[in-house]
């Protein structure tokens, strides 16, 4: 019993703070918006920085980043927190129903993971390369989530008897 209430908590935990976050960047738009301009426009770089031609400067794909990412971490947040409900009420079934009530929580947990790894690291770190934009490296606080949202992924799929 108790891996699977761990499973339930640690789930909980990510959605509460996926949906925080989208929240955050719903009510303080601008804060991390800037990031998000200044990453894609690659304007933070050096000049002379050799793939400047990857930048994208239009604001409008801008916002549609942006709200792309905030509606991740909402749709995101809401499958964990669903999910760990989901996971509650089969707590105390066999494990072959316990194990399909993840679903939803596996699909949460798999959308911030992508979105902190494959988005920030990946495209924002390297496509972009935000490692080198002087004040708007963020891969640092991207690689603590996904290996957090990584290792509680990791665990909750473990299947349960």
């Amino acid at each position: 019993m108790t891996p699977r209430l761990a499973k339930i908590a640690l789930t909980a935990s990510v959605g509460l703070f996926a949906l925080l976050v989208g929240l955050d960047n719903i009510f303080d738009y601008q804060t991390n918006f800037a990031a998000v301009q200044h990453v894609l426009s690659m304007d933070a770089l050096p000049q002379g920085a050799a793939f400047r031609w990857r930048a994208i400067t239009l604001g409008t794909l801008h916002h549609l980043a942006y709200g792309f990412i905030i509606l991740t971490e909402l749709a995101a947040g809401l499958f964990c927190v669903a999910g760990a409900g989901q996971m509650t009420r089969s707590v105390r079934l066999d494990g072959a129903v316990f194990n399909e009530s993840k679903r939803l929580a596996v699909a949460g947990l798999v959308a911030m993971f992508l979105l902190y790894f494959f988005g920030f690291l990946v495209v924002g770190g390297e496509w972009f390369e935000m490692w080198r934009a002087n004040g708007w490296n963020y891969q640092e606080s991207a690689f603590r989530f996904a290996a957090v949202i990584g290792v509680v992924l990791i665990f909750v799929v473990q299947r349960d008897f």
